[in-house]
């Protein structure tokens, strides 16, 4: 199995590059071939605009999703987003790892999504969900949080996390046609102490070790939607 991690933190020494070096360690043990992207390290420039090509369709007005479908036909991306590309398309499974950042992604991998996740060759066209350009891949997020696991309950102060990350697992890698795993959370992985830490370190490796049988979240299918409006159809008629 191929595994792509792309990893969104700035400290070498903390807990999410942990994770990160556990995953590499433990899935390479395994027979895995592994990459990682460390954004912060590279580094990734999360900017979106013309520096994403090196070809041009319009030179007049700059529509992102018109030249990254030029940039398709063309072979015209920058070669720092062809080359994470070409990653995700090597993969047989992706992990996002980050610390949950005012409730959603940092903005280095807000950034890396924005940009590398490119109309054409990754989704249009009726390339998305069930028919994603990724289907049959797997993919997870494992991130750490600031707070309890008490806290992101449903009834929790900072909300439901599976609610906080739906627009990570639905909206970008179900979208892109990915099986997605249930999330790998660290709770309060900055307050905890070292034991838990540790602790947190085994149970990731037993996620890794059934990664490849693990069951997917179950998201409704395309042929479950109104075909005109998109909302999941009546059973009943």
């Amino acid at each position: 199995m191929n595994v792509f991690i792309v990893h969104a933190h700035p400290e070498p020494r903390s807990f999410n590059a942990a994770l990160t070096r556990t995953a590499v360690a433990f899935l390479e043990a395994e027979g895995c071939a592994v990459q990682v992207s460390d954004l912060y390290a590279m580094p990734f420039d999360p900017v979106s605009d013309r520096r994403n090509f090196t070809s041009v369709r319009d030179a007049d007005f700059f529509k992102q999703q018109v030249e990254e479908l030029h940039a398709s036909e063309t072979n015209g991306f920058a070669s720092d987003i062809l080359d994470e590309i070409e990653k995700l398309e090597w993969c047989d499974a992706l992990i996002l790892q980050f610390p949950l950042w005012w409730f959603g992604l940092p903005a280095i991998l807000k950034g890396w999504a924005d940009r590398v996740l490119v109309m054409g060759r990754i989704y249009g066209g009726g390339k998305w969900y069930d028919h994603g350009a990724f289907a049959g891949k797997r993919a997870m997020v494992s991130v750490t949080t600031g707070g309890p696991a008490s806290m992101y309950k449903p009834d929790g102060l900072n909300g439901d996390i599976q609610q906080i990350l739906f627009p990570i697992n639905h909206g970008i890698l179900r979208f892109t046609g990915f099986d997605v795993l249930p999330p790998f959370i660290a709770w309060g992985a900055a307050h905890v102490d070292d034991e838990t830490r540790g602790a947190y370190l085994s149970q990731y490796r037993r996620r890794l070790a059934g990664f490849r049988t693990a069951a997917p979240i179950a998201y409704p299918s395309l042929k479950d939607y109104d075909p005109q409006t998109f909302r999941l159809a009546d059973k009943e008629e």
